[in-house]
């Protein structure tokens, strides 16, 4: 039997991330060995946001709330990877990994720090994860009908992996903020 043949009746045919159903592929977890154990089984869509942060859309990983229980290591290792990428310090904190799957999840996860977009707010100072920024300019939202004010205060945001940008909760809307607009607070 293949690898793909073992992930596709350990998954039931869907994405192990997703669960989409179509352009299913082998994705190997590294450091990996090939096998369906360091393997799982991913959607194009999926796979290519997780190649290339720059494409990645925050609305398409709300799945992990759901797949970072899943059983398997190696999509226990994608889940970790993809929430720390996406900075949900909430649910990184719910999630419980056996020591040797840590170490797994957070032998890649180093690499993924060094090669990391820096983000700096309007006066150069950086910005992380977790962090609270306030707005410097009235921003208005685009699609969700308000302005966000200058002087709000956002805080835990969450860096997206895209250079000059950042997500935020503001006026209970996860909105995408550009970082110019933003001072440290």
């Amino acid at each position: 039997m293949s690898v793909k043949d073992e992930l596709i009746a350990r998954s039931n045919g869907v994405c192990e991330l997703c669960s989409a159903t179509e352009e299913l592929s082998v994705y190997e977890v590294s450091p990996s060995d090939g096998s369906a154990a360091q393997s799982i089984l991913a959607c194009s869509t999926c796979i290519e946001q997780i190649e290339d942060p720059k494409k990645m859309d925050s609305r398409h990983w709300k799945c992990l709330n759901d797949s970072m229980w899943n059983q398997e290591p190696a999509v226990q290792v994608m889940a970790y990877r993809m929430l720390k990428r996406l900075g949900e310090q909430d649910l990184l904190s719910m999630l419980y990994l056996e020591p040797e799957v840590q170490v797994w999840a957070d032998a890649e996860a180093n690499d993924d720090e060094e090669q990391a977009v820096t983000v700096r707010d309007s006066n150069g100072t950086t910005l992380e994860a977790g962090d609270s920024v306030t707005i410097i300019k009235d921003l208005e939202v685009k699609g969700a009908g308000f302005t966000a004010k200058r002087g709000t205060v956002v805080k835990n945001i969450a860096l997206n992996g895209i250079e000059g940008q950042i997500e935020g909760r503001v006026n209970g809307t996860r909105i995408v903020l550009l970082s110019k607009f933003l001072k440290k607070a």
